[in-house]
């Protein structure tokens, strides 16, 4: 299935799927399909240039680690039993490696090109780790953003949202992260790891503890399109602490405080006119894009 296009939204980021107006999903109403099949495709000649990517980004980098990250290959949003709405995630595997060998590899475009081509879908030979970002809303109906260091190796300076990547590492026990195969993960687990991962990335990040952050509800996934249309599943979280709160708590600093180098606070209604704002618009990064976008069309009820 071909990355999904939207007219109306910032060359930046597609919208791969959204959630019905005011019909956000709560981790009950997701469900999970791990299948080998959702894996990256293997492209003969370009198997040897993701090594040697791996190994100049390595010596530059003697701590640069592959780490195991999910692959979403498709998403379909459907009917429950009782009528309610549902949404099923086809997920594979990939590794970090593998990200840099495709997606931020020079030879992108190209690998797209032939995925279209060769398979009816530009990401079939891009290893498209999912990411999570939060739109996160004080009790003082401000968001949260954050300005990224220069040292983070993307969208360095620009503003962003809380957010990461989901871990297939903790959604297995006593399994070495380099042997993780899709056999040793359940759906049920990996749903949880999905949900939970956004919660621990705002605590993180903003320095805020779990007990203060209300339940995530997923407004759907986005594209980004500077990193060849790797997906980022976008929730929006309630906390129960003020801007002032929040904002004292960012100052002490968390164990992901090096990330990013000042907090920015802005208004619920002004978030709704966000993109209109050509200046504040271009200064976000494709991630707070897509969180502002699904949260203007999605509009999740508070609380």
């Amino acid at each position: 299935m071909d990355a999904a296009v939207d007219t109306d939204t910032d060359a930046d980021i597609s919208i791969m799927l959204q959630c019905p107006f005011m019909g956000e999903l709560r981790q009950e109403q997701v469900r999970v399909e791990l299948s080998p099949e959702y894996n990256r495709r293997v492209l003969g000649g370009h198997e040897r240039k993701i090594a040697e990517i791996w190994e100049r980004r390595r010596r530059e980098n003697p701590a640069l680690f592959n780490g195991a990250k999910f692959r979403v290959r498709a998403a379909a949003l459907g009917g429950g039993s009782s009528g309610g709405l549902t949404l099923t995630l086809r997920l594979g595997l990939t590794c970090y490696r593998d990200y840099l060998g495709t997606n931020w590899s020079a030879d992108a475009p190209q690998l797209r090109r032939l995925g279209r081509a060769h398979l009816g879908d530009s990401q079939a030979y891009l290893a498209d780790p999912l990411g999570v970002g939060a739109m996160l809303e004080t009790a003082d109906s401000h968001f949260v953003f954050l300005r990224r260091s220069q040292q983070v190796a993307e969208a360095a300076g620009q503003v962003d949202v809380p957010g990461g990547h989901p871990e297939p590492k903790a959604a297995v026990k006593g399994v070495p992260e380099e042997s993780i195969q899709l056999e040793h993960l359940s759906g049920e687990l990996v749903v949880q790891e999905l949900f939970s991962s956004i919660l621990g990335e705002i605590r993180d990040e903003v320095n805020v503890p779990l007990e203060s952050l209300s339940s995530p509800v997923l407004l759907g996934i986005v594209r980004n399109n500077k990193s060849a249309g790797r997906a980022s599943a976008e929730f929006y979280v309630r906390c129960k602490l003020t801007s002032e709160e929040v904002r004292q708590r960012y100052l002490i600093g968390g164990p992901e405080a090096q990330e990013s180098t000042n907090i920015i606070f802005i208004k619920q209604e002004d978030i709704l006119t966000l993109e209109a704002d050509a200046d504040r618009w271009r200064d976000l990064c494709p991630s707070a894009k897509g969180g502002v976008k699904l949260y203007s069309l999605v509009r999740p009820r508070p609380g």
